[in-house]
């Protein structure tokens, strides 16, 4: 069997059909890719969050193990850092979903997920440029108008 093409279809049909749908993805608003990255984000933090904890803020005794065997970071006593890391998955992520002060909670985020690159889990960069790329968004963009920052006026 040989390759064929059609005679109706040509380049013409090809190019008017990709500007179709371009014209259309071009009508996704930048309010949900904004609330679509905050919330995404969002998640991944604080369910991380959570897994640190007992109850509301009660961190397990497996973080501070864990913070003190794996999550080691200079220049940092690992008791601060389990209860800093923690308090951040928690606040952070809800500044996001809220669309609060979201450049200022994407940072925060961002400085986390390059210490957790950098010092932590450096192999796992695919998934860190993968927040990054969110965060760096967010942090450019702010929260969008669908976002209390948009409503505040704050940015």
């Amino acid at each position: 069997m040989s390759y064929q093409t059609r005679p109706d279809i040509g380049v013409p049909a090809i190019a008017a059909f990709r500007d179709t749908v371009n014209a259309l993805l071009e009508r996704i608003p930048e309010a949900l890719i904004g609330l679509a990255a905050r919330l995404g984000v969002a998640a991944i933090f604080f369910l991380s969050g959570r897994t640190k904890v007992e109850g509301l803020i009660s961190l397990k005794d497996t973080t501070y193990l864990l913070f003190a065997e794996e999550y080691r970071v200079p220049l940092l006593p690992s008791d601060i850092a389990a209860h800093l890391a923690t308090y951040a998955e928690h606040l952070l992520p809800v500044l996001l979903v809220l669309g609060l002060t979201t450049r200022f909670a994407a940072l925060g985020l961002l400085g986390m997920t390059a210490v957790i690159q950098v010092f932590v889990y450096p192999d796992a960069w695919p998934t860190h440029l993968t927040w990054a790329a969110l965060l760096l968004y967010l942090v450019a963009r702010g929260g969008g108008a669908w976002s209390l920052d948009r409503w505040l006026r704050l940015g």
